[in-house]
C-alpha cells in the first residue's frame, strides 16, 4: 500500500512537470498608452478606472446622427479597420458601450469651437464636443492612445487594442495653429499636399498656409491673367518643369483640408518675390520689359511697379479670383524682403492693397514688415524674425501689436522647418542658424516678443520653405520631429511645456511614423525606441 501511494505521488509530480512544460507562462500584455502621453499635451488629464479594449463586437455610435458626426465616425472606422480587422459598424443608435462620438450635450459649450472631452472606461470610450472640429481633434487623441501598429495598412495586426481609463478635457491655447508649405520654389502635387495635410491633422494643426507665388514660380491659375500659371509656373528652383494648380485642383486642396478641419490660407507675395509674374507680363514692369524666368535662390531683387495703375488692376483681379475660391477668413499678401522697393513706395503699395483684400471679404495677413507701413484695422502680422533681428525692428512689431495688430509667431530660428538640424543635415538652409528639436520646442509664444501684449498673439506657424526640398520624403525629413513641437506650443497650456517629458512623448511617436512610412529624422536628442 505504501508503495502504491509513493508511486501515485511520483506520477503526480511527473504530471505537474509535464503540465508546466506544456503551458509556459505568457508575457503580460503591454499596458495601454497613458492619457498624458500624447502630443499636443492635453489641457487636463484625470487617469483612473478600467481600460477599454477594442474588440470584434465594438460599434461606433453617433447619437443624434448629425451629418458631420457621422462623417467623422466614418473617418474613424476607416482608420481602425485595416489593422484591427474588425467591422466596427457605425450606428446612430444611442448606447453605453463601444466608441461613442457625441456632438453637443451637457458641458460641451465650455470646450469652445475646437475642444473635446474623452472619457474611457471598461465599457466605452466617449468623445464629446460642442463643434465638429472638437470631435475630430478628439479622434486624433484616441488614435494616439492606441498602439502605433494601428497605422499599418498591410493587413491585420495582432493588437491588443486597449485605451487607458480616465478622462481628458482639452481645448487649444491659441486659435491659429498653422503650417506653411512653399509650393513656389519647388512645386508639389495635389496628392503631396494632401499627404502633408493628413500629417498636420494628427497634431491638431488647423491652418495650411500655401505660399503660391514667388520669383521661381506662380502656382495658381488666374483666368484674367492666364500666363501667370502657364508661363510663370513653368519652372522651379534648379530649372525643373514646375507646375501649377488649376482652379479645380485648388478647390480639391481646400475641400480635403476642410475634411481634416484645416483652413487654407493662400499667399500671393508682393510687391517683392514677384519675378514669375513680372516675367509673364511685361506691363507689370516699370520699364515695360519682361525679365527672364528665374530658377535661382536669391531674394530681394524683384518688385511690382508701384506707380502704375495696371499693377492695382492686376492685384484686384488676382485677389478677387483667389478670394472667391477660398472660404477661409485670411488671405496672405506677403510683404517681406522687398529690397527693390523704396520705403515710400512700400508704404504706398500696402496702403492700396490692404483695402482690396477687405473689399473681397478677407482679412489681410502680411509678413511682419507690414508693421513698417500702416497695418489696416484687423490686419495680422506674421513675425519671422530671430535672435539676430534688430531691437528697432522687434519694437516696431511690438508697437503695432499694442495698437491692435494681431500676431502670428514664426521665429526663423525656432519655427522654420527648412533650417538644418545641425551642420551635417543634408537638406535645408542655415542662415538663421541650426535649429535642433529641443531649440524648436523650448520657447513660449506668450512671452517671446518683448513688449507685445500676450493677447495680441493669435498663435504660431511652422513655415517650410522649399529651396532644397522637392519630394514628400524631403518635406517629412525636415518637418518631423520638429512639427509636433510647434503644434504643442500652439495647442497646450504653457505649464505643460517641459523638454524632458516632451522628448519621451516624442520618442513614442516613432513607431507610429514608421508604420505610416514617414521619413523622419531620428534626432540624437530623442530616445527613440529600437526598431
Amino acid at each position: 500500500m505504501r508503495r502504491r501511494r509513493l508511486l501515485f505521488s511520483l506520477l503526480l509530480v511527473a504530471a505537474a512537470g509535464l503540465g508546466t512544460a506544456a503551458a509556459p507562462s505568457q508575457p503580460a500584455a503591454a499596458a495601454p498608452a497613458p492619457l498624458d502621453g500624447i502630443i499636443p499635451a492635453p489641457a487636463s488629464v484625470r487617469p483612473g478606472g478600467d481600460s477599454y479594449t477594442l474588440g470584434a463586437g465594438t460599434r461606433i455610435r453617433v447619437p443624434g446622427g448629425s451629418d458631420e458626426a457621422r462623417r467623422i465616425a466614418g473617418y474613424l472606422a476607416g482608420m481602425l479597420r485595416p489593422a484591427t480587422g474588425y467591422g466596427l459598424p457605425v450606428t446612430t443608435e444611442d448606447g453605453r458601450d463601444g466608441l461613442v462620438l457625441r456632438l453637443g450635450g451637457t458641458g460641451t459649450k465650455s470646450l469652445g469651437a475646437e475642444g473635446y472631452r474623452l472619457t474611457s472606461s471598461g465599457r466605452a470610450v466617449t468623445i464629446s464636443a460642442g463643434r465638429p472640429a472638437g470631435l475630430f481633434h478628439g479622434v486624433q487623441t484616441l488614435r494616439q492612445l492606441l498602439p502605433g501598429a494601428l497605422e499599418k495598412r498591410a493587413g491585420q495586426q495582432p493588437g491588443p487594442w486597449r485605451i487607458a481609463g480616465g478622462t481628458i478635457a482639452d481645448s487649444p491655447r491659441y486659435p491659429y495653429r498653422g503650417a506653411m508649405l512653399d509650393v513656389s520654389r519647388h512645386f508639389f502635387t495635389v496628392d503631396q499636399v494632401k499627404r502633408y495635410i493628413d500629417q498636420l491633422a494628427m497634431y491638431k494643426i488647423n491652418k495650411l498656409h500655401l505660399h503660391l507665388s514667388d520669383d521661381q514660380g506662380w502656382r495658381i491659375a488666374i483666368a484674367s491673367w492666364p500666363k501667370l500659371a502657364t508661363y510663370g509656373g513653368s519652372t522651379q528652383v534648379g530649372g525643373g518643369k514646375g507646375g501649377y494648380y488649376t482652379k479645380d485642383d485648388y478647390r480639391e486642396i481646400v475641400r480635403y483640408a476642410a475634411s481634416r478641419y484645416l483652413t487654407v490660407v493662400p499667399e500671393i507675395d508682393m510687391p517683392g518675390h514677384t519675378n514669375a509674374a513680372l516675367a509673364s507680363y511685361a506691363e507689370l514692369n516699370c520699364n515695360g520689359q519682361a525679365p527672364p524666368l528665374y530658377t535661382g535662390t536669391n531674394v530681394g531683387f524683384s518688385s511690382l511697379c508701384v506707380p502704375k495703375k495696371v499693377t492695382y488692376d492686376f492685384i484686384d483681379d488676382v485677389i478677387r479670383e483667389i478670394a472667391a475660391l477660398t472660404p477661409g477668413r485670411y488671405l496672405h499678401i506677403g510683404g517681406d524682403e522687398a529690397h527693390s522697393t523704396s520705403h515710400e513706395d512700400y508704404v504706398t503699395f500696402m496702403d492700396k492693397v490692404q483695402p482690396v483684400v477687405a473689399k473681397y471679404g478677407k482679412t489681410a495677413i502680411g509678413w511682419h514688415q507690414l508693421t513698417g507701413a500702416h497695418p489696416a484695422k484687423g490686419a495680422v502680422a506674421q513675425y519671422w524674425g530671430y535672435d539676430a533681428t534688430g531691437a528697432a525692428e522687434r519694437q516696431q512689431v511690438a508697437d503695432a501689436a499694442q495698437n491692435g495688430t494681431g500676431l502670428i509667431l514664426s521665429p526663423a530660428d525656432r519655427a522654420y522647418l527648412d533650417m538644418k538640424y545641425d551642420k551635417n543635415t543634408p537638406l535645408g538652409l542655415h542662415w538663421a542658424g541650426y535649429v535642433s528639436v529641443q531649440r524648436s520646442y523650448e520657447w513660449d509664444p506668450g512671452t517671446y516678443l518683448n513688449g507685445a501684449p500676450e493677447d495680441s498673439v493669435l498663435g504660431v506657424e511652422a513655415p517650410l520653405w522649399s529651396e532644397t526640398l522637392s519630394t514628400s520624403a524631403h518635406i517629412e525629413y525636415m518637418a518631423f520631429p520638429r512639427l509636433p513641437g510647434i503644434a504643442e506650443l500652439g495647442w497646450s497650456p504653457a505649464n505643460t511645456h517641459d523638454w524632458p517629458s516632451y522628448r519621451e512623448r516624442l520618442a513614442a511617436q516613432g513607431p507610429r511614423w514608421d508604420a505610416l512610412g514617414i521619413n523622419y529624422y531620428r534626432s540624437p536628442e530623442v530616445p527613440w525606441p529600437a526598431k
